[in-house]
């Protein structure tokens, strides 16, 4: 049985997967959880911020990086599967 992966259906559930995390560890922070990860993502994003501003920012990097990453993957994914 060879499936394949559906290319865009992935990646934009990857992208807004990615986002929703971004704004749940704000929301974390500001209730004072996950601060430690709320300063991770400040360290691994470039537009991140635990701010309105900066978490919406963050939210865009983060889905944009996760589309292309996860694009990328299935693709390759269903090239090998051929």
């Amino acid at each position: 049985m060879n499936s394949k992966i559906d290319v865009p259906a992935a990646s934009y559930a990857a992208a807004g997967f990615s986002a929703l995390l971004m704004i749940l560890i704000t929301l974390l922070n500001k209730v004072g959880l996950y601060a430690a990860m709320a300063e991770r993502m400040e360290v691994w994003h470039m537009f991140y911020t635990p701010t309105l501003i900066g978490t919406i920012t963050g939210m865009i990097e983060a889905a944009i990086i996760s589309f292309v990453a996860v694009y990328i993957f299935s693709l390759m994914y269903n090239r090998l599967v051929k």
